[in-house]
């Protein structure tokens, strides 16, 4: 699973008609939010990268995020 995206997360926002919005935790700064295309980019995973170790997102038959190491 090491295929990168199609679309640049500016272009995948863009085709869902959907921009950014800030939600907030706590009243604290506002979180910046995506939807799960612009991630996802019509694949049912991808592969996250953080801190050098890497993570499975995947979308399951039910609509439901799972995040796996």
């Amino acid at each position: 699973m090491h295929n990168a995206l199609s679309l640049s997360f500016h272009d995948a926002v863009s085709a869902t008609g959907l921009s950014p919005q800030p939600a907030r935790l706590n009243g604290a700064e506002p979180l910046r939010e995506l939807p799960s295309q612009a991630l996802l980019g019509g694949q049912k995973a991808v592969e996250i990268v953080h801190n050098g170790l890497r993570y499975k997102l995947q979308a399951t038959r039910l609509g439901k995020l799972i995040l796996t190491k």
